[in-house]
């Protein structure tokens, strides 16, 4: 049984790519609405202006940037599935190495190798993460487990089984 069910690999790229431009574009809207509002004049309405005004030149060029880096990550990722023909959280860890690798190219092999480094590790914590929740929360669900791990909830030994929770006229006695 698969973790998840995706869409096939053209359509993941599509689909990745518009969630990060909406992911990217809300978050730069907060962020640059906050930015606008300390950056601007003095006085209520002048602030209000100033973050309005931000977040209508800022929130889409940081959407596009996420829009770039999400791409990417799913095209990378696509391709690591066809090459290994398994999908595991390795390749989501080595896409995000070379995806920031490539991202930053135009630095030079320092900043590339930084970045490789940087995508590598923020990957391998959310994939990490992930399977930690997931063993968590695979126990929680499982009767069988809970049980055997209390006693409470055992079934009584011997006997017929409680009517209504009274025991019968012995418990009276």
């Amino acid at each position: 049984m698969e973790e998840y069910a995706r869409d096939p690999c053209p359509w993941r790229i599509v689909d990745d790519c518009g969630g990060a431009f909406a992911m990217g574009t809300i978050g730069g809207a907060f962020f640059h609405s906050i930015k606008g509002y300390r950056n601007a004049p003095s006085g209520q309405y002048r602030r209000l202006i100033g973050s309005m005004l931000a977040v209508k030149e800022r929130s889409r060029i940081v959407g596009g940037n996420f829009a770039v880096w999400g791409g990417m990550f799913s095209a990378i990722d696509c391709s690591l599935v066809y090459i290994r023909k398994k999908e595991d959280p390795w390749n989501s860890i080595a896409s995000g190495a070379i995806t920031g690798g490539i991202l930053s190219v135009r630095n030079g092999a320092g900043a590339m190798l930084g970045s490789a480094i940087i995508g590598g590790v923020l990957l391998a914590m959310i994939e990490g993460m992930g399977i930690m929740f997931t063993r968590f929360t695979a126990d929680q669900y499982n009767p069988a487990n809970r049980l055997g791990e209390d006693p409470s909830q055992q079934p009584p030994s011997g006997g017929s089984p409680p009517f209504f929770g009274g025991g019968g006229q012995a418990q009276y006695q």
